[in-house]
């Protein structure tokens, strides 16, 4: 890994191995979101300069700064910089923090919105230079008309150098009942569908976010919006990878994150599959214990939420399925303590390929499922690479046991490479014919070919909405994900 913004290549050796790949998403997103938005009014910038100043100096010697300059917190706790925003309505907004600190030390600062601390000790790391600039992202929701943000050092060494503050808030709702969450509430397992609240098979559709402990500026109010209503989503896939930089290093951070974004997917009405992204090592027991103690807190604040569905084990590798169930069998109960309703997806075994990346197939799971009701089995693939055999597999699992397709590519199984859309069309087309719901891999702008965005979208931030900023594989999955399933209502 070069930077921060650069995914470590996942592949693997053997072409019949699956793949998946992984994005980014380092800003740490908190709060809530009232109101589902549709569409993000221009991000305003508030420069620090123009603030309110607590044990702080406005100072203009190092470079790379907006405005006419930046604040150097004094090497105190409880310094502060505090700015005054104005939002037109209530609602959810994104708040982004420009900050630079060229020492080697952490400089922690609780960041509060209207006197209420939003993110506590929130982590700015070193950037390297006094002269390079780094963003941080919380997510909240603001009231009507005056609003303040503060952001407090916690530390003796004070604070970071703060350029700015870029606030991005959201305007008009949805039509209430017209979401795909609105529409088909609380889903269950029937037979080998996955059914609605009327108890009608659905097809959902959707994107899977990149790891989020990288990048951060693909997951914003405007990429969400999108998301929802240009590309008329159904489901996101959230991605917390449990090595990798990610949940294993920070709990509290990561985990506060899949709140986050669970409370934003849901603001716009969409499904969300709560992905526990455990790729290496491929033994899903190596994580029992953190798994245990990630869901018991998301299904204890999220049970009650009719959007959710939780993925536990991403791509079990090189153990038998025995080893796989058992860790199902030692979890489910966990959350089922929790949430009793929310149905739970099970990886299969070598990379959720039912076996056939390691020589097996659908057969082991189909003479001895997981001890559990209300639950799916996992499949990925990815066409370039997984052929016939892999659909033919597909199919028939399909036939006998409940599926969710949780990630595939029309590229190779390193997630790069030429896309193969015939290929990925016959999936599509099977997946239709028997209801399978999927989601792609991924909504970044990760450099591979199988990240929807051009490189350097989200640094940008943005265009999200059309086709102008999509790589081809974007632009062809963005297509299949609008002309979404007819949900039966009656």
């Amino acid at each position: 890994m070069t930077s921060a913004r650069s995914a470590r290549p996942r592949i693997r050796p053997g072409l019949r191995r699956l793949g998946v790949a992984g994005t980014a998403l380092g800003a740490l997103l908190l709060g809530l979101a009232t109101a589902p938005p549709t569409a993000s009014a221009a991000p305003v910038t508030h420069e620090a300069e123009t603030a309110t100043v607590s044990r702080g100096l406005v100072e203009s010697n190092h470079t790379g700064f907006t405005g006419n300059g930046f604040v150097n917190y004094d090497n105190a706790t409880g310094s502060h910089v505090q700015w005054n925003v104005n939002a037109a309505q209530a609602g959810p907004a994104t708040l982004t923090l420009r900050y630079a600190n060229g020492s080697t030390n952490n400089r922690p600062m609780d960041i509060a919105v209207n006197g209420a601390v939003v993110a506590a000790g929130r982590s700015f790391a070193g950037t390297g230079a006094w002269t390079t600039w780094a963003t941080t992202t919380v997510t909240t929701t603001l009231k009507a008309g005056a609003n303040t943000v503060r952001a407090t050092a916690t530390t003796a060494d004070g604070g970071p150098n703060v350029d700015h503050l870029a606030v991005d808030s959201a305007t008009t709702p949805p039509t209430t009942g017209s979401t795909p969450a609105a529409i088909n509430g609380q889903l269950r397992v029937c037979g080998t569908k996955l059914c609605n609240q009327y108890n009608k098979p659905i097809q959902l559709r959707g994107m899977s976010s990149h790891g989020t402990q990288w990048y951060g500026q693909c997951l914003t109010g405007g990429s969400l919006d999108a998301l929802a209503k240009d590309w008329n989503a159904d489901v996101l896939r959230v991605s917390t990878y449990v090595q990798e930089g990610g949940y294993e290093t920070d709990p509290r951070k990561y985990t506060d994150l899949a709140h986050s974004l669970i409370e934003q997917a849901t603001a716009r009405g969409l499904y969300v599959i709560v992905d526990w992204h455990m790729l290496d090592p491929g033994d899903p027991h190596h994580n029992l214990a953190r798994a245990k103690t990630f869901f018991t807190e998301i299904a204890q604040r999220h049970g009650a939420k009719t959007n959710l569905l939780y993925e536990i084990a991403n791509e079990p590798s090189g153990v038998a399925w025995s080893r796989i169930k058992s860790y199902a069998e030692q979890l489910i109960p966990v959350i089922r303590a929790k949430d009793a309703e929310t149905p739970i997806l099970v990886g299969t075994r070598a990379w959720s390929s039912f076996g056939v990346s390691e020589g097996a197939n659908e057969s082991e799971v189909v003479s001895n499922p997981v001890n559990a009701t209300n639950i799916m089995y996992t499949f990925h693939f990815y066409a370039s690479s997984h052929r016939d055999e892999y659909l033919n597999t597909l199919s028939r699992a399909a036939d006998k046991l409940p599926v969710f397709v949780t990630e595939f590519g029309t590229q190779n199984y390193a997630g790069e490479g030429a896309n193969d859309f015939a290929m990925s069309q016959r999936f599509l087309d099977l997946m239709a014919a028997k209801k399978i719901s999927w989601v792609n891999w991924n909504f970044s702008d990760d450099e591979r070919s199988g990240a929807v965005f051009k490189s350097g979208t989200c640094a940008a931030g943005g265009t999200w909405t059309g086709t102008a900023s999509l790589k081809p594989a974007g632009v062809w999955i963005r297509d299949r994900v609008r002309t979404a399933d007819a949900f039966p209502t009656s």
